[in-house]
């Protein structure tokens, strides 16, 4: 076999994948146009005329879906199967505005119990393994999502449900928990309880997958070295089935995403034109099969990029990055776009720093300032912690900021997700 062989079968075939995903595409605007009122009105509005959307190419015509059109049409306007046809509600949380009602068919339950099998096995979960899920039940897609993924893959599901961390402990020791699910704020706490009591010698834990937020190499090597464990990013929005759309392999090295139900755009935030796979900027997501509520180049705002690279496990779904952060959750310093990721970026490269850390923004005198609030690692030094991440800060993300370096365990431990900035800008003088 040539080089120019070997280095084209390196790459993931985007247009191949394409070309598979056009039917599921056509089929879909098809049937948007046939029962969705809203999108049957948005596409007419644009213009667009079924069957004129043949290609992935063609998809730049179509207007996006935002957050606020689903949040304008509450409870049950994206709604596109008739009353009966509806067996399961689900809401987002609802923390930065009118929460999101998301109707499942039959077929959407059954479709994202098969994505979080796949989840699963992705990991190495198979039906031997004792899977404790955390995450909250109810309205959240979370608990029940990662639980009926467990079932169908026919492992033991252990539905604990969040928080009572005693309980936690007691049932993770007593029945033998190979699997942990949850979110990796819990996790970390988790990991810290069971090494401060010793406890890890009597647990059977082997993995452990978190989602629901973003995590740093950092937070994700402690809680491997505390509990002798791999773990896995998940990723999902309630918005299109919840967590279990894209999963990393144990190679790390992105997340895999499932393109026979799911269509991934990356595009400019700014100008929201497309960009090419290997691009960094937000993640736009078609359903190609969800039937309770689809999505039509739906905006994530979430930041990451096509992976063009093969994975070396073989895997033939493609890959995401591992999110870097929001568009909503960026932060404008001193004329520079900061996002939480690159923050991690830095405590990875900075011997001796911890993976917690908090950024206060303040303004004082018309200035904006920046603290970099974080634990050192046990036995580091504080003033060379405190230098390196100045100097990283500087070097790698291009701006001044002041450190604060404290003790290993300081910042709060939280069971949901942890909050990192603090934009005290507006009560600053």
């Amino acid at each position: 076999m040539s080089l120019i062989l070997r280095q084209k079968e390196a790459h993931f075939d985007y247009d191949r994948l394409h070309g598979e995903q056009e039917k599921k595409l056509q089929t879909l605007i098809q049937r948007l146009f046939q029962k969705s009122s809203f999108y049957r009105q948005k596409l007419e509005e644009a213009g667009i005329r079924p069957g004129q959307i043949k290609t992935v190419q063609d998809l730049s015509m179509v207007p996006f879906t935002t957050k606020a059109e689903l949040r304008s049409v509450y409870p049950l306007g994206m709604q596109a199967v008739p009353d009966e046809e509806v067996v399961r509600i689900h809401s987002s949380s609802g923390t930065t505005g009118k929460a999101i009602i998301v109707p499942y068919t039959s077929g959407d339950v059954a479709t994202w119990a098969e994505m979080m099998a796949r989840c699963m096995e992705m990991t190495g979960v198979t039906r031997k393994d004792r899977v404790q899920v955390t995450p909250g039940y109810g309205l959240w897609t979370a608990g029940i999502g990662f639980q009926a993924g467990v079932e169908r893959l026919g492992a033991m599901a252990i539905p604990t449900g969040p928080g009572n961390t005693e309980k936690q402990l007691e049932l993770m020791e007593d029945l033998q928990t190979t699997v942990l699910i949850g979110t990796s704020s819990y996790g970390l706490l988790l990991a810290e309880e069971i090494d401060k009591r010793g406890l890890q010698s009597r647990l059977h834990l082997q993995r452990a997958i978190f989602g629901s937020e973003r995590w740093g190499t950092k937070m994700r090597r402690r809680i491997e070295e505390l509990l002798g464990i791999d773990t896995f990013d998940i990723y999902g929005l309630t918005e299109i089935y919840g967590p279990g759309i894209a999963i990393d392999c144990p190679y790390h090295q992105g997340m895999h995403f499932w393109s026979d139900h799911l269509l991934f755009e990356i595009i400019d935030p700014v100008s929201g034109q497309p960009l090419p796979p290997g691009e960094q900027g937000e993640l736009v997501i078609t359903t190609l099969s969800k039937e309770g509520m689809p999505l039509l180049r739906y905006r994530t705002h979430d930041i990451t990029r096509l992976r063009t690279d093969s994975c070396p496990c073989g895997s033939p779904f493609p890959r995401i990055d591992r999110i870097l952060g929001r568009t909503d959750d960026m932060v404008k310093v001193k004329g520079v776009n900061i996002y939480p990721g690159q923050i991690d970026h830095v405590l990875k490269q900075t011997e001796g720093a911890g993976s917690e850390y908090q950024l206060i923004l303040t303004r004082s005198e018309g200035k904006d300032r920046i603290l970099v609030k974080l634990e050192a690692q046990e036995g580091a030094a504080f003033e060379k912690v405190a230098q390196d991440i100045k100097r990283n800060m500087k070097t790698r993300i291009g701006i001044q900021s002041d450190v604060e370096v404290v003790p290993y365990g300081s910042l709060p431990r939280v069971e949901k997700k942890s909050k990192r900035v603090y934009d005290l800008r507006e009560n600053s003088n």
